[in-house]
């Protein structure tokens, strides 16, 4: 298994923050590799990847929601295990700390070579990067989401 932890801080409000990052489909506008995410329903999301030439299919599950907190997901189907949580920490009214941590179980040889000399560590720091730029740079979110859906078990 593999894992990784990164966090930015943004110059943008928390709630202004969490809401975009509900916004799955805004997603491939930041998120390298990921070309399309379509929201099923409020805990549902379909995604369609293509990195290094490599084209997958998933479905993921919100499994935890609490707005300006917290949204955690794992895949349910697929061939690309994983799961993750991003938290959203106020650091001033215009400051947010983004922490994201994800973990997946690395998919033949140059996924595993990949992981084992940081290629993924590199792509999510990026990402990360990306999505703070796209945010600050937009000056408001695309959309928002404001519903909690509890951790079940």
């Amino acid at each position: 298994m593999a894992n990784v932890e990164k966090s930015i801080d943004v110059d943008v409000p928390i709630r202004q923050v969490y809401d975009q990052w509900t916004q799955f489909e805004s997603f491939p506008q930041f998120m390298n590799g990921v070309e399309r995410i379509t929201q099923l329903d409020e805990r549902r999301t379909h995604w369609v990847t293509k990195i290094a030439g490599v084209e997958r299919e998933f479905d993921a599950e919100i499994t935890e929601q609490h707005p300006d907190e917290r949204v955690a997901w794992k895949t349910t189907n697929g061939d690309t295990p994983h799961a993750g949580v991003v938290t959203f920490h106020k650091i001033s009214d215009t400051t947010t700390r983004v922490m994201v941590q994800l973990d997946w179980e690395p998919q033949g040889v140059v996924e595993k070579v990949g992981a084992a000399v940081g290629v993924d560590d590199r792509q999510i720091t990026a990402d990360v990067k990306r999505f703070k730029e796209f945010i600050e740079s937009r000056g408001t979110e695309t959309g928002a989401w404001r519903g909690d859906i509890p951790r079940e078990g």
